[in-house]
């Protein structure tokens, strides 16, 4: 593979997967555009990047200044390689409990956000003919749990998304990966999550998973830098797998989800296939 360095854009790098990941990209010597609503927290990567990393502020629900600063990055190089979508915050409450305006604003920033970004870049990787978007989704995408019902909506939907997306952009040389952290020590939980007015009627199911990522807190057992090393290399690589579950328990989830969904396909196979009509 090409061993020139690779510019990349990254959304939500003041922290978590993001700045992880731009840490891992100017360490291997690549060039980053690195984007936050608050530039301030950007300063290290200045540091770390002695030259190579392009701080710029973005609030990725604000389609207008999305497309002005993907304009600016790609001046800045004279390309764009890779594209991260990976701002984005938890929304923690039952379905019913969860207010309209958390709703929306959990869906513009989860699943509007990148989609903003995927629309203003393609045309940058499509004339270039070449480019990898990787878009990071959750566990919650893989089988959600009770409490995490709009999150893992919003996931969900930027998934089938990357789907599509795959295959109408590989005649373009464009590649297209979903990465899906299992439980890893960011600031997801206790900084990066929005939480909805509990109710007595859901303390048995989203209310006792409120409970239990309190107690994880701090412990998840993944590494963010790790993560973030397996990511570069995927890319240097020239590797795209459409979803890239990271940490055991992820990998088991996909397991055990799968095996799950076979079982119960298995229990209604007949009666499903007799819907279809005669001929």
């Amino acid at each position: 593979m090409s061993t020139a360095p690779r510019v990349w854009f990254i959304t939500g790098c003041s922290s978590g997967f993001g700045q992880a990941i731009a840490e891992a990209a100017l360490l291997a010597g690549d060039q980053v555009i690195a984007t936050a609503r608050k530039v301030a927290d950007l300063e290290m990567l200045e540091h770390i990047g002695a030259g190579r990393c392009l701080i710029l502020p973005l609030d990725v629900t604000d389609a207008a200044k999305v497309t002005a600063t993907l304009a600016e990055a790609h001046a800045h190089w004279g390309s764009l390689d890779v594209i991260v979508n990976n701002a984005g915050y938890g929304l923690l409450g039952a379905i019913e409990d969860c207010e309209e305006d958390q709703i929306r604003c959990n869906f513009e920033t989860n699943f509007f956000g990148p989609l903003n970004v995927i629309r203003a870049a393609l045309p940058y990787l499509r004339n270039q003919k070449r480019g990898h978007i990787i878009n990071i989704s959750a566990a919650a995408a893989i089988a959600n749990y009770p409490g995490f019902g709009i999150y893992g909506a919003a996931k969900g939907a930027l998934e089938t998304l990357s789907e599509s997306l795959r295959l109408e952009t590989a005649a373009h040389g464009i590649k297209v990966t979903l990465v899906q952290p299992g439980p890893f020590r960011t600031r997801f939980i206790g900084k990066g999550m929005d939480r909805a007015p509990a109710s007595e009627a859901y303390a048995g199911s989203a209310g006792k998973f409120a409970t239990y990522l309190e107690k994880v807190d701090g412990k998840q057992p993944g590494d963010p830098e790790r993560a973030a090393a397996l990511i570069v290399k995927m890319v240097h690589d020239g590797q795209s797998p459409l979803r890239l579950p990271l940490g055991k328990y992820a990998v088991k989830k996909v397991r055990d989800t799968a095996a799950s969904r076979l079982r119960e396909l298995e229990a209604w196979e007949q009666a499903a296939g007799e819907t279809d009509g005669p001929g």
